[in-house]
């Protein structure tokens, strides 16, 4: 069964945003070596029932925090969203190293991703 599997916090200030999480709640946040700005964070140690998640720069002024949600193929799920209602917000597109990302909305105006996994993306 498809399941949250991470979150993204979009930021004005991606860096003072980090130090707000990081001060407040304890979570280890480190800027990604990978091709995009973005900073990984740590909600718990791996011992320990937590989701991962990340922050970007905001793209725009409605983008909030989206769910991503691990999915076997993403063409196969999209083609599912938009079946039911909902729309592609950002097409599938390559997360070096990660895997296959697409970002929709569902009928209510939420916006999540599904994220097919995939190291060999790129």
């Amino acid at each position: 069964m498809p399941r949250v599997v991470h979150f993204d916090i979009s930021a004005d200030d991606p860096e003072r945003a980090a130090t707000f999480y990081r001060e407040v709640f304890g979570w280890r946040i480190t800027k990604w070596q990978g091709p995009l700005d973005y900073w990984l964070v740590e909600t718990g140690d791996s011992d320990e029932p937590c989701i991962g998640g990340g922050i970007a720069r905001r793209e725009k002024p409605s983008d909030g925090i989206t769910n991503i949600i691990d999915v076997p193929s993403a063409d196969e799920f999209a083609a599912r969203v938009a079946s039911q209602g909902g729309r592609i917000i950002k097409p599938k597109s390559a997360v070096p190293g990660v895997g296959y990302l697409v970002t929709c909305e569902d009928t209510e105006g939420n916006a999540f991703g599904i994220m097919e996994s995939d190291e060999g993306a790129g």
